[in-house]
């Protein structure tokens, strides 16, 4: 059996951190938004694994030894071992359900890598929900997230699939109403930056000023894309924006290319704008990839 899905990236329409947690973790309250640029992930298992496996369910005793996990994909920069999320997925679900299965995993990377979109956690997400229908196994929304959340903070979001707010670590998700119709700018620029940097180096005591959450999802109810646009911010950027000057270039150039409001994305070093038009967010990817901004800039559309 073979079966494909999609892993759609994500943006952070708004990020708030509220504080550090004692046991190292940040509180969150952020509003996360999937977008139609996304990975595509095909799962091969042999048919008379999936049978036996579901006319005699599982074994108590599967282990590594008894399923090999081969990933493969077109992209040479990311882990294609047991350190991916996906392969860690794929083994924390055959543990859990007593599953022995010979499996291979074709990734097509389209997501930009360490970007702030949540490329692993998506994949992630991808793999629990393909084990959930390869072998039948009737898990529930809750109950995948359950999983995820265990692998990563933005896996529960990345199963849900849909606008959400994100408050506790990110495991706490409320639907919120998606975006109206617009097109969105993503361009990131060709460096990297460490997550773990950034909330290190993010003094929460210090911010003086915090996104305007509530009055958001207010505008999204609304469907008021200029106040949504209006109320777009992200407080990590008081750490990356000092260190990496070239995310707040990348704003400047989408604000005044016609963004409605422009902010990076995570802890970045992505940056997205919300633009009214295709035409004009097409003029600013151009202008964007000819200055040599980046070289993975997209225009798509909200999900």
């Amino acid at each position: 059996m073979k079966l494909m899905l999609k892993a759609y990236a994500k943006v952070n329409l708004a990020l708030d951190v509220l504080r550090r947690r004692p046991d190292g973790y940040h509180d969150v309250k952020m509003i996360m938004q999937n977008i139609d640029l996304y990975d595509v992930l095909t799962f091969s298992v042999s048919d008379e694994t999936i049978r036996n496996y579901r006319e005699n369910g599982g074994n108590s005793e599967a282990s590594e030894r008894k399923s090999s996990i081969t990933l493969t994909s077109n992209k040479s920069n990311i882990p294609l071992d047991e350190n991916n999320l996906i392969c860690k997925a794929v083994r924390l679900m055959y543990e859990e359900y007593g599953i022995n299965a010979d499996t291979e995993i074709y990734l097509e990377k389209n997501i930009p890598v360490e970007a702030g979109m949540a490329g692993g956690s998506t994949d992630c997400a991808a793999a629990i929900k393909a084990v959930n229908e390869i072998f039948a196994l009737g898990l529930s929304e809750k109950e995948m997230m359950d999983i995820g959340v265990k692998l990563g903070a933005d896996v529960p979001f990345c199963i849900m699939a849909r606008t959400a707010l994100s408050e506790g670590i990110g495991e706490k998700l409320s639907d919120v109403k998606g975006l109206p119709k617009c097109y969105i700018l993503v361009a990131k620029p060709p460096i990297s930056v460490s997550t773990g940097m950034v909330y290190k180096n993010l003094k929460c005591d210090e911010l003086k000023k915090h996104p305007d959450v509530d009055g958001m999802i207010k505008a999204l109810s609304d469907g008021d894309l200029n106040k949504t646009a209006a109320c777009m911010e992200n407080v990590l950027e008081t750490v990356t924006v000092r260190l990496y000057p070239e995310i707040e270039k990348l704003k400047d150039i989408m604000k005044e290319k016609g963004a409605l409001n422009a902010i990076m994305s995570g802890s970045g070093p992505t940056v997205f704008g919300l633009f009214t038009t295709k035409e004009a967010a097409d003029a600013a990817k151009e202008y964007i990839a000819g200055e040599g901004l980046s070289n993975e800039v997209y225009v798509v559309k909200p999900v």
